[in-house]
């Protein structure tokens, strides 16, 4: 709770064992032995060293401040539902005089303060806000079952379960799966109904009636300036050169024609003057 990992303070949590096994689905586990030797208050008793220990916040070498025992283990990222502190494994061998049966159900009512949830009524699951998951076993448990088989219990709940089982929470898990999954449909669904909606506002070409493509929609929407501005906004790009080239033919028929309408003035200019210089010659002779 105090001091250093080297050193810590007298009085500070020991595990017995520290289990890191992220492959297997365990990022981290404490774990307590205890022969039925020991009096259940004193086994309680530890569990208010855990809850100092996990709640003790240092800064990290990233100069970020966080719970203490993150800056030695990795865990799975906190969410924003619950942050549940590392799980303990409490072990019993039936060695000593005291039941280990007996034990497990002393230890779990004087520890409720600890691990006991709050239902969450909208989700059907108990959160562990702030809580330590405590599990207990016996190694006669462990040894007819193992790991994966319900040799478990986690106190606050009514049956064995495999290890996994038991430090989860497999009703919020499923009902969190089911919020991604209804937010995942509702933004599909979102995403349809803009769509379509942006589909009735696609243009029309007013000549051969296809609905613009998106490039051409864009284009038609974005301009730099007015020197800039799009042909034919009114039309698809197809018919759009098509009436570009239309125009341009127009232009230059038109060209022909006004150079064509030229000639034939200067044409006519030019007979008239030579008609007018035959009169005045005619008249010149007589």
């Amino acid at each position: 709770m105090k001091g250093t990992w080297k050193n810590p303070a007298i009085g500070s949590a020991r595990a017995d064992v520290v289990l890191t096994a992220p492959e297997a689905g365990v990022p981290l586990l404490f774990i307590e032995a205890d022969n039925c030797t020991e009096e259940a208050v004193l086994i309680a008793q530890k569990f208010d060293k855990y809850a100092r220990f996990f709640q003790r916040q240092e800064k990290d070498t990233d100069g970020i401040e966080k719970p203490l025992w993150r800056t030695r283990w990795s865990a799975p990222a906190c969410d924003e539902y619950e942050r549940v502190h590392p799980p303990v494994l409490l072990v019993f061998h039936q060695v000593g005089q005291r039941s280990a049966k007996s034990q497990m159900a002393r230890v779990a009512d004087l520890t409720r303060h600890h691990w006991q949830g709050r239902w969450h009524p909208e989700g059907g699951y108990h959160s562990y806000d702030r809580c330590i998951p405590i599990v207990a076993t016996t190694l006669q448990e462990l040894r007819a079952h193992g790991p994966v088989g319900p040799a478990f219990w986690r106190f606050g709940r009514d049956h064995r379960q495999p290890l996994l089982d038991a430090i989860g929470n497999a009703r919020r898990d499923t009902y969190l799966a089911h919020r991604r999954q209804a937010a995942r449909e509702e933004q599909r669904r979102r995403e349809e109904r803009e769509a379509a909606e942006r589909e009735a506002r696609r243009p029309v070409c007013k000549d051969c009636g296809q609905k613009f493509t998106d490039a051409r929609w864009e284009a038609i929407g974005y301009t730099r300036g007015w020197g800039e501005r799009e042909s034919h906004p009114h039309l698809c790009e197809d018919c759009q050169g098509r009436a570009v080239a239309a125009e341009a033919q127009a232009e230059a028929d038109e060209r022909e024609r006004q150079e064509q309408e030229r000639l034939r003035q200067e044409a006519e200019e030019q007979a008239a003057a030579a008609q007018k210089a035959g009169g005045w010659l005619s008249r010149f002779r007589t």
